[in-house]
């Protein structure tokens, strides 16, 4: 078989980009990072209202004006907004904080959903996101939902803040997680969701590894 395209959706923290990012090397294919995506338009928007709340009726007008790329290097992937570097700057706070209600703008979806179509359509692509498999590439070969408990997502998260030394309370970091769950899975459009043939995994007690197990598995008779 030729290549194919490898959808892995689900929760915030539980290792998807990571995960993502080692088949990606694996299999010699392109990975697409659409958190990334979302979490540069976020920046976007906040930067045109530094002083206040996202106006998304002037987020919508300047969609046309965002050019989204990313660039390897030394094994790491890096994202650029309008040629700036931003692979830091869209995992502050407050990028965290605002990505899940700016990802839920009709506009901004069907805007970002577009370019990740088109990422796919020569295939050989592992993408991570939240509607992947279920909007983007519903007839991906390989479909997974990875999953585990707030808490333990929470914990995940908090200690890759406190290595990138960002500081956020452990508790502050769980409302985040559980209320980027509600949103993410409430929202009118491209909801969080399971795809009813995509494999669930609950990663909550697996290392790295066991999860890269879990899914090689499965892509391995695939390919």
């Amino acid at each position: 078989m030729g290549k194919i395209i490898i959808a892995i959706d689900g929760y915030a923290a539980t290792g998807k980009s990571s995960q993502a990012k080692l088949l990606a090397a694996t299999l010699g294919y392109t990975y697409i990072d659409t958190g990334a995506m979302y979490r540069a338009v976020t920046l976007f928007a906040l930067r045109q209202q530094p002083q206040g709340e996202v106006e998304p009726e002037r987020l919508i007008e300047s969609l046309q004006n965002i050019t989204i790329t990313f660039q390897s290097k030394d094994s790491e992937q890096l994202t650029f907004l309008n040629g700036e570097n931003v692979t830091d700057a869209i995992r502050s706070t407050q990028v965290t904080e605002h990505v899940s209600s700016i990802a839920k703008i009709p506009e901004v979806r069907s805007f970002l959903v577009a370019q990740q179509k088109a990422l796919g359509q020569k295939k050989g692509i592992v993408m991570d996101g939240r509607d992947i498999g279920t909007v983007v590439f519903p007839n991906a070969e390989c479909k997974f939902f990875l999953t585990a408990s707030p808490e333990v997502r929470a914990q995940r998260r908090h200690l890759e803040q406190v290595e990138k030394g960002i500081k956020e309370d452990f508790e502050d970091v769980l409302d985040n997680i559980t209320s980027r769950d509600l949103l993410d899975s409430t929202r009118a459009v491209s909801p969080l969701k399971k795809a009813s043939d995509a494999i669930e995994i609950d990663v909550s007690t697996l290392s790295i590894k066991e999860v890269y197990g879990k899914l090689w598995s499965h892509i391995k008779d695939k390919i």
